[in-house]
């Protein structure tokens, strides 16, 4: 079922999942499309729609039963079971990704990060940091299948290309170049299988202030 659904569809899925968490929290038994739909900024239609592609229904009088969404959207989005992934880049953005609790939460496990700076080698946080030539074997051996790019930009095309020929699948680019698999990972249908999600966060800071300024004009000329 998963398989069939787009990227924009399961981004959606994760941030109702947390807004029902939320909503279980405080002690609701029932949620309707328009508070999901009002709380992730859509409409009720389409919160309807991405509902009935995982074959979740509703009705408008009794609305949704939280506590049978929450399984089901665990069981989709894969939070049932944990998930490791390493780190490869031991900055500061590195670090504070490693600082970040909400991650175990989650039940995503940084299993261990890699950097080639000597004085970075050994533990933070309680995650061990290893040299990057030791890259390969880990993943490997711990059949790791997700990695986290925050390397200096110079660095990021040739340690993208480590980790995909360690057999990294999925990637988080914190880095400012814009990454692509190559199609030449050691697997075939490397390149319809490799996932890169890119996250330039001055590019988001910039977009930010666009849509403000653009929704700014747009209240002065009414």
């Amino acid at each position: 079922m998963a398989d069939a659904i787009s990227e924009h569809i399961i981004l959606r899925l994760a941030r109702y999942l947390r807004v029902l968490q939320k909503l279980r929290s405080l002690g609701f038994v029932k949620v309707f499309s328009n508070n999901l739909g009002d709380a992730i900024g859509v409409t009720p239609a389409v919160v309807r729609k991405d509902f009935s592609m995982i074959s979740i229904t509703g009705n408008k009088r009794g609305g949704y039963t939280i506590d049978y969404l929450i399984p089901e959207l665990e069981r989709i989005l894969g939070k049932r079971e944990t998930q490791n992934v390493v780190l490869v880049g031991c900055g500061k953005i590195g670090r504070a990704l490693m600082e970040y609790q909400e991650f175990r939460k989650e039940g995503i496990i940084i299993k261990a990060a890699f950097d080639v700076d000597e004085s970075r080698i050994g533990s933070h946080s309680d995650i061990p940091v290893l040299h990057t030539e030791k890259l390969a074997d880990y993943v490997v051996e711990n059949g790791i299948r997700v990695g986290i790019l925050a390397v200096p930009d110079t660095s990021a095309a040739s340690v993208f290309e480590i980790m995909m020929q360690a057999g990294i699948r999925g990637f988080l680019n914190f880095t400012t170049v814009e990454l692509k698999c190559s199609g030449k990972c050691p697997d075939d249908g490397c390149e319809s299988e490799c996932i890169v999600q890119n996250v330039n966060i001055s590019l988001e800071i910039e977009n930010l202030f666009y849509l403000v300024n653009l929704k700014s004009s747009l209240h002065s000329s009414t």
